[in-house]
């Protein structure tokens, strides 16, 4: 039995750990390796420690302007998103119910569809609908394109948001307020809308992180401009470096610290609604109603990470980079040396040119193209017979037999050249003039 319940803690511990390892893991190497030298991300072998690739950031222009444009299309989404999506939940919420069927599956379609297709469909419609009414240049900016784009999907997010909320919402005090004679704008306004607050934040931050994280919808839409997502892509496409890493390191501190003062502020707000001792403990002792008010918390986060990039920026490591610089560079030379003396040992003697087939041509000439057309290069009778009859005098005067060409043609036309050739016979004596005999 005890051993059957070890085992079991065993695996439950390796699950946990498993799991931790593999959610948690790359985060983990991606924030080592903005903090190495390397000129690759990597973790193993270690160069030195550094803060450059920060810096490099920092000069990054195209990512500062992609990043200025997620913000831009970051806060129009919300503008746009948010309202869209609070009155769906309303519709949803005052509809019956066969009606609100229908509206829950056409506010939940854009979510379905690809990316893809929601941003060839925007750019589509709305350059069309710009050549319809004269070519208005704002209907085809990338980023008014984006921010319609994206609250396309978003709106149904944020759809959802509030409709998880409104199912807790008691629509009696709403009508108690019409009652009383109030408008149904104060009554959204003094009665649904502060218990919609939770809700509405969370919306908007959702709709916030899917606007920046997006990148299918966003790649079609926002045209020669760029986006944060559009910059890190093309950077991870044509080559990659730690800074990389380091916009890690930096988104994931941002989240850390959002997570740590919403986690202050919710249990703060858990122990002063609940009352009791709980209640007592942080409003009797002004150290701690002080020490976890989120705003003190948020302070001295900040402060903490305003010191680490002080002290970043402060931190030279010019000296131990280059040190791993020579050390490579040395390696590199005694691996040279290495190789050079086993450089001739591999070297093979070039074997001798095979003996030719054909006699040589007998052309001394200096017409490179006498050999070619040599009597030895062409069909038929490798050594021609020579003539029966010696030559007349102007032909052994000539160079063509003197073995001395001019033309590089001659022995082309030559008759011992040519296939089937045979020696010449004697030519044909003369007719006789005598006259015959009677």
């Amino acid at each position: 039995m005890n051993v059957g319940k070890g085992l079991n803690v065993l695996l439950t511990a390796l699950f946990i750990t498993l799991f931790f390892a593999f959610l948690f893991g790359p985060l983990v190497i991606m924030v080592i390796t903005a903090f190495n030298s390397s000129v690759f991300p990597r973790i193993s072998p270690w160069d030195c420690f550094t803060t450059d690739w920060f810096r490099t950031l920092a000069g990054d222009r195209m990512l500062l302007s992609g990043l200025l444009n997620t913000m831009i299309i970051g806060a129009g989404v919300i503008i746009v998103a948010v309202p869209v999506g609070l009155a769906g939940a309303l519709a949803l919420a005052e509809a019956s119910d066969r009606l609100r069927s229908i509206l829950y599956t056409v506010m939940i379609v854009p979510i379905l569809l690809p990316g893809v297709v929601i941003g060839i469909s925007t750019i589509i419609f709305w350059n069309w609908l710009s050549y319809r009414l004269g070519d208005l240049e704002f209907l085809t900016d990338g980023i008014f394109l984006s921010i319609l784009g994206q609250v396309t999907f978003i709106a149904a997010y944020s759809m959802l948001v509030f409709t998880s909320r409104l199912q807790r919402y008691d629509f009696g005090l709403t009508e108690a307020a019409l009652d009383l004679g109030a408008t149904p704008g104060q009554a959204f306004r003094k009665v649904l809308l502060p218990f919609l607050r939770p809700a509405i934040a969370s919306a908007a931050v959702l709709a916030f992180l899917s606007s920046a994280e997006n990148y299918n919808t966003t790649a079609f839409t926002i045209g020669a401009q760029s986006t944060f997502t559009t910059v890190l892509a093309s950077k991870v496409r044509y080559g990659i470096n730690p800074s990389i890493s380091a916009v890690a390191v930096i988104i994931i501190a941002i989240t850390l610290v959002a997570a740590i003062i919403n986690e202050v502020h919710g249990r703060r707000r858990h122990a002063l609604l609940s009352g009791g001792r709980a209640r007592a403990r942080i409003m009797g002792n002004p150290i701690l109603c002080i020490a976890g008010h989120p705003a003190f918390v948020a302070l001295i986060l900040l402060v903490a990470i305003a010191a680490a990039v002080v002290a970043g920026g402060r931190y030279d490591s010019s000296v131990c980079t280059a040190r791993i610089l020579e050390e490579k560079r040395a390696l590199q030379e005694k691996l040279m040396q290495q190789m050079t003396p086993a450089a001739p040992a591999s070297e093979t003697t070039p074997a001798p040119p095979p003996p030719p087939t054909s006699p040589p041509s007998t052309g001394g000439g200096l017409n490179p193209y006498s050999g070619v057309f040599g009597g030895g290069s062409l069909p038929g009778p490798a050594n021609p017979a020579p003539p029966a009859t010696p030559p007349s005098p102007s032909a052994t005067s000539s160079p063509s037999a003197a073995g001395q060409p001019t033309n590089p043609y001659a022995n082309v036309f030559s008759p011992g050249n040519l296939p089937g050739a045979a020696a010449p016979s004697s030519p044909p004596a003369p007719p006789s003039t005598s006259s015959p005999p009677p």
